[in-house]
């Protein structure tokens, strides 16, 4: 009897050792088992089939742009409509000396090609080497013409050169000269064309300068220079009349040296007539020295130093 009250004591613990809602709160979360994830496959290498839809759009787009830009490009080098066929094609402004035709020789090898295909840098240069033009400018007007605009250069004396009387601009340019145009400058000696280019640009620099003293001096005195010499950089000669005064004719060689026109001008303004009336006629006045006139009159055998007032 006692040994049957044992089994059962027994029997009961085991009961509550493997109560189910006691196993389930026990029970450690990791080791349930949870609802399998689901895992869907992409197709295409893991691209949308709208992907693959807006792609071959684009390609069609793409070959089409492609293909339009061929027959647009074909259209514009090879169409008559774009071609240079006629001299009227070419718009030429700012040329008074320059000749159309000169200008016009040098688009002869574009006859008959597409506007496009035209080198403008390269007729530009061609057209800047025309002796009259300072500087040029080349453009394309679709659909088939084409702009130049000219820089003429402006001469500022004539240069004799041998036994030519051509013009000269301020950077040393020789130019020819035009027929039917009436000019007035000094004339040039000195300088000619076997001289490099640079070199007669800074002699024609010092000229420039000159010009400008002597008109600083007096109004209208560079209108009385007949002849200026520049073959010694150091020593610019001018002839010049109306020195006494405006009308006076008679033509006097100065000497003026390198620098300093305005300051010698006006020293023979203010002394000339005393130095005439103490020396006689004077023919050739040397202002190259520091604080020294040197001057050689009919009068004189020789030179003779000038007093200054």
């Amino acid at each position: 009897m006692e040994r049957v009250k044992t089994m059962s004591r027994n029997a009961a613990a085991d009961s509550d050792s493997y109560r189910p809602d006691l196993l389930h709160e026990d029970e450690p979360r990791y080791l349930r088992r949870q609802k399998p994830v689901e895992i869907r496959r992409k197709k295409f290498g893991g691209r949308s089939a709208s992907f693959y839809r807006r792609a071959f759009v684009f390609g069609i787009a793409a070959t089409a742009l492609i293909a339009a830009a061929a027959l647009a490009g074909d259209f514009l080098y090879h169409s008559p409509q774009v071609a240079l066929l006629k001299p009227d094609q070419v718009e030429l402004s700012g040329n008074r000396i320059v000749s159309r035709d000169a200008v016009l020789q040098q688009f002869a090898r574009d006859r008959g090609h597409s506007v496009l295909s035209i080198p403008l840098d390269a007729r530009r240069a061609a057209i800047e080497e025309l002796s009259w033009v300072e500087s040029a400018s080349v453009q394309r007007i679709l659909p088939n013409r084409i702009r130049v605009e000219i820089t003429e250069r402006t001469p500022v004396a004539f240069l004799r050169n041998g036994t030519e009387l051509a013009l000269i601009d301020a950077h040393g340019v020789i130019l020819d000269r035009p027929r039917g145009e009436d000019f007035q400058f000094p004339i040039i000696t000195g300088l000619s064309d076997n001289m490099a280019r640079e070199e007669r640009g800074r002699r024609m620099q010092t000229y420039q300068e000159f010009i400008k003293g002597v008109d600083l001096v007096r109004a209208g005195s560079s209108d009385r220079v007949s002849e200026i010499d520049l073959s010694n950089p150091k020593d610019l000669r001018a002839v010049m009349t109306g020195i006494a005064a405006p009308n006076d004719a008679q033509a006097v060689t100065i000497q003026f040296g390198q620098s300093d026109f305005a300051g010698k001008f006006r020293l023979v303004v203010d002394n000339f007539a005393q130095w005439q009336a103490s020396n006689g006629r004077v023919r050739t006045i040397d202002l190259q020295y520091s604080r020294q006139v040197i001057l050689n009159t009919d009068t004189s055998a020789s030179t003779t130093l000038a007093k200054t007032r």
